[in-house]
């Protein structure tokens, strides 16, 4: 389970979807997550899905590998398709004992799974095809006008790197220390939820310990060098759009518009 995250890796490949600008990549994710919440029917999700599947055909990202990353939220999935699945009220179609189904929950459901799934997989395609470097340029590039309004914008393009880049590690870590914990005789499956939860503790003291020492390390090695900020500083490969970078702005535009078409279109004739 701990290997199944895949948010926060880079999947190193030439493809589309690797070339691309990070401030690009950004943008189109931000504008497909936000054409989720404007989805509301079937025609929408069926757009979505048609857009992803390119999307993730183009980045040439293995897609056991992209699929992968579902395994870590599948209880949250669960979760979030029962409790609109049975408790959403309407048109009944199906009742046993306590439990009941309704026209309008299972529609709620499959459209809430759906939303979820292609949320993690769209987050994915954009840190698996950006470096943790790219990803924090395109950050700060991408968020500067903020700075006009004293917004430390590089500080927290900086620290949303650093914890992209720490989660992989931090996953290895906890791999590490679980094994090393099992051989030891630790069990962290039978039992209770009480007798898990202390059965995580020799897991978690070792993981906190070692995440400080990382960070303390970090630290000291940014202040050896003498870091102090963005100001002033220049960038090694400095970011600029290329034909393709346009293509996929006026895209994402155009499924944006499109998406809150259908939803403008449906709610003035339901």
């Amino acid at each position: 389970m701990i290997r199944d995250i895949t948010i926060g890796q880079y999947y190193p490949i030439d493809s589309a979807v690797h070339r691309l600008d990070p401030r690009t990549k950004l943008f189109a994710t931000m504008i497909f997550i936000i054409s989720l919440f404007i989805a509301d029917d079937i025609v929408s999700y069926i757009i979505a899905s048609v857009v992803l599947a390119v999307v993730l055909l183009a980045s040439k990202v293995p897609l056991n590998f992209m699929f992968r990353g579902l395994k870590s939220v599948i209880l949250l999935l669960l979760m979030s398709v029962g409790f609109n699945m049975f408790l959403t009220p309407g048109e009944v179609i199906w009742k046993f004992y306590i439990f009941t189904v309704t026209r309008e929950g299972l529609r709620m459901a499959v459209f809430m799974g759906l939303r979820l799934i292609y949320l993690v997989l769209g987050s994915s395609v954009l840190t698996l095809t950006t470096t943790p470097n790219a990803l924090t340029d395109g950050m700060e590039k991408g968020l500067g006008f903020l700075k006009r309004f004293s917004v430390p914008v590089h500080e927290i393009a900086m620290m949303m790197s650093i914890a992209l880049r720490f989660i992989p590690i931090l996953l290895e870590e906890t791999d590490k220390i679980m094994k090393a914990q099992m051989a030891r005789g630790a069990d962290f499956t039978s039992g209770g939820i009480i007798a898990r939860a202390k059965a995580m503790i020799p897991l978690l003291v070792p993981l906190f310990i070692s995440a400080i020492r990382r960070a303390t390390d970090l630290a000291m090695a940014m202040e050896a060098r003498c870091y102090h900020g963005g100001e002033g500083r220049t960038k090694m490969k400095p970011l600029k759009y290329k034909k393709a970078d346009y293509v996929v702005y006026v895209c994402c535009i155009l499924y944006l518009l499109l998406g809150i078409a259908i939803r403008i279109f449906r709610g003035r004739y339901a």
